[in-house]
């Protein structure tokens, strides 16, 4: 039997809140997973995707329908451990995974409760961390790698139980894209060794890498079919709320200048090959655009210092063996109403960096100055300093505590102590502003809203304070392109009607590239570049020395450059990339 899961009309259905409101996770799913195979699962959130990857290895049981993992049935209680060790589950957040306080003791984990012996035991740990890169780490302690790292220990423990199949939930959402890159290089090694692969992502250039590619919308499939068959069908994917791969989106547009590209390709290392070999093949090209659309954000660093950051420092576990310093002599400032991007590779500071701005870390030396003013000082009262700048996690929904959204949103406003009018005012403004319906929502509990809509909600409470800057942790991590789209716009939304000062922390080079005025780029607790997008994203090697890159267009220019064409631009947006293959397509014609 070549099956390795074999899926027949699975039905999963939740109960929420209180009254036990019936919401069906799954509905009447069909599927089968070949031995060996590559699957990636891709679909908004709250379409089925995680629902559907734990019942394949029995975390969840089937409501109705049956999941089979080879030959066992996943409601067979006698076949559990068999199911587990054959399926094993690697999460999205490597720190709910890690459950020692050394590396290899982890790893050690798994095999100790299938009762493996002492031997074989240590036999698999040194195997498997060989395999992920990691055996050099294996005395240190968890919490002291980066994401990446942390991540690679948490599919090294999955492989030491040796499962002949590994269901991934979203491994690279965390990660900057040097650990997104190290991942998928597993991934894909694990998956050439003959160990069967199922991913769910939100990343599509991950999900053409696939053999299959299966799309979940509502609980059920919606697409399904080879990279090639479902990422050529652009408009349907764009009707599902999903991305395409950025091969894809280039190839649209070079489609519009002239350029011939075959439906077949989807994934940016054939699209360079291609380009490469037909150059001089298409003497009808059009650049199109009148002057080189670089799709960086205008800047706007004009106004008058509202943030100062001086010299800070902070070191976690000072005088202790695992003292780190996570900030060194920081400084730099910013501009009213301008829009900051932080970036930087994972463990680089920038969380702590932006805790210390609105006063939940103290600086072991340094300060920060708001509006002239020492916010770092002593006897500066914290409510004054959190009225002016708020904070958003990085997980926002983490912030929601209230029984309705009206309570939770308005409860900042009321510890500053604004009258009842005042604070209905303000949540009613905070609320539309972030494009919810004051009336539709505000007696809503708030866990019962969807990710991005309790995001949204979140962000509101933020916003309610009417604070002068609000700084921003990496929100739009682990949602689907829709809502990622839907969370930026609102943030630009309230940066331009509002005038609020934005600090963004992110790993999407692209989105700090379109939006940002002014980008700061961490590594080792220390801020190495500081400028515009148009000053940071040209340094390419800099960058990708510090586990970071470019936005999508100039990393593909960077690929075919590397395959041997002369493009001296960096450009930042597919249609500016589209224009300089172009112009390049036209020089080769001449010659």
């Amino acid at each position: 039997m070549n099956q390795m899961i074999r899926i027949e009309n699975l039905q999963f259905e939740y109960k929420q809140g209180e009254e036990g409101a019936v919401v069906q996770a799954v509905k009447n799913v069909s599927l089968h997973v070949e031995r060996g195979s590559f699957t990636a699962i891709i679909g908004r959130n709250g379409s089925g995707k995680s629902t559907l990857a734990k019942c394949m290895n029995a975390l969840l049981l089937p409501c109705g329908g049956a999941v089979y993992v080879k030959n066992w049935n996943t409601a067979d209680e006698a076949h559990l451990w068999d199911i587990r060790q054959t399926a094993g589950m690697v999460f999205q957040n490597p720190d709910n995974q890690l459950v020692s306080s050394i590396v290899e003791d982890d790893v050690a984990f798994g095999p100790e409760n299938l009762g493996i012996a002492p031997d074989e035991i240590r036999h698999r740990v040194d195997e498997s961390l060989y395999s992920v890169g990691m055996y050099e780490e294996r005395l240190k302690a968890p919490h002291l790698l980066s994401g990446g790292q942390k991540q690679r220990i948490a599919i090294a423990g999955v492989v030491a139980m040796r499962p002949e199949c590994i269901i991934f939930d979203e491994p690279t959402a965390m990660l900057d894209p040097n650990g997104r890159k190290e991942v998928m290089e597993i991934i894909e090694k694990l998956h050439g060794e003959g160990i069967t692969v199922i991913l769910i992502t939100h990343f599509m250039e991950e999900a053409a890498r696939a053999d299959k590619v299966i799309i979940m919308d509502h609980g059920a499939i919606a697409m399904e079919g080879s990279p090639v068959e479902i990422f050529s069908k652009a408009d349907e994917i764009c009707a599902l709320n999903l991305d395409v791969p950025f091969a894809v989106e280039l190839a649209s547009e070079l489609k519009k200048r002239g350029i011939v590209i075959p439906d077949s390709i989807v994934e940016e290392q054939s699209l360079a090959d291609y380009l490469i070999k037909n150059r001089g093949n298409f003497p009808e090209i059009s650049p199109l655009a009148q002057k080189q659309e670089t799709g960086f954000a205008s800047s706007s660093l004009s106004g008058r210092e509202i943030l100062r950051v001086e010299h800070l420092t902070h070191v976690y576990n000072e005088g202790m063996p695992y003292e780190t310093a996570a900030l060194q002599d920081v400084t730099f400032s910013v501009k009213e109403g301008s829009f900051v991007g932080i970036i930087g590779h994972t463990g680089s500071g920038k969380s702590t960096l932006v805790q210390h701005l609105n006063g939940l870390l103290k600086p072991g030396s340094g300060a920060v100055f708001l509006d002239g003013t020492e916010i770092t000082a002593e006897g500066v009262k914290m409510r004054d300093v959190r009225e002016k700048i708020g904070l958003v996690f990085q997980y926002p929904e983490y912030q929601l505590f209230e029984e309705t959204v009206e309570k939770d949103v308005a409860f900042g406003p009321l510890n500053l102590g604004w009258s009842e009018e005042a604070v209905r005012k303000s949540v009613r403004e905070a609320l539309e502003l972030v494009g919810l319906s004051y009336e539709e929502i505000k007696d809503r509990s708030p866990f019962e809203l969807s990710g991005g809509q309790k995001r949204r909600v979140a962000i509101a409470g933020v916003l309610a304070m009417k604070p002068k800057v609000i700084i921003l942790d990496e929100p739009t991590a682990g949602l689907d392109p829709k809502a990622r789209q839907d969370i930026l716009h609102m943030v630009e939304k309230i940066q331009r009607m509002a005038g609020t000062t934005i600090l963004l922390v992110s790993h999407n080079m692209g989105d700090i590239a379109r939006l940002a005025d002014q980008v700061l780029v961490m590594d080792r607790g220390t801020v190495c570049l500081d400028g515009s997008p148009q000053e940071v994203f040209v340094q390419e090697d800099c960058l990708h020395s510090l586990g970071l890159g470019m936005p999508p267009a100039g990393e593909f220019i960077s690929l075919l450059c590397k395959k041997g064409a002369e493009i001296s631009a960096r450009p930042f947006s597919a249609a500016a990339a589209a224009h300089e293959i172009c112009c390049w397509m036209k020089r080769g014609n001449k010659a």
